[in-house]
Parts: structure tokens; C-alpha cells; sequence
């Protein structure tokens, strides 16, 4: 799967903020991500994010 830094995800599961949709702000063994919604941050490991990506929207930018 080709995820890079500064694309946008959606996921499956929402965040309790209610928003599916996340920024990627680090990619490795392990992703950090940022909800769209409340800016919360969080580390995920890579299997995990593949397994539950619904959506890639890649940055137009780079």
C-alpha cells in the first residue's frame, strides 16, 4: 500500500470526535496520525492502518 506523509485517510471506525478522516503526519513500522477533527495525535502500527484504510487521498501538493 502506498501511504505517504501528508496524505489523508479514511478509516473504517470513527474517532470520538466523530470525523473518519485522519492526516498522515509519519510513515514506518509505525504511522503517526492526526484526526482532521480535533487534532488529537496518535501512533498506530502499520498492519494495523492497512487493515482498516477505506480511502487515500494523497496531497496534491508534492
Amino acid at each position: 500500500m502506498n501511504i505517504q506523509t501528508g496524505d489523508r485517510l479514511t478509516l473504517k471506525k470513527k474517532h470520538p470526535c466523530g470525523s473518519f478522516e485522519w492526516e498522515v503526519l509519519r510513515v514506518g513500522a509505525d504511522f503517526r496520525l492526526k484526526c482532521a477533527g480535533c487534532g488529537h495525535q496518535i501512533m498506530i502500527a502499520r498492519k494495523q492502518v492497512e487493515k482498516n484504510v477505506r480511502k487515500i487521498c494523497h496531497d496534491q501538493n508534492s
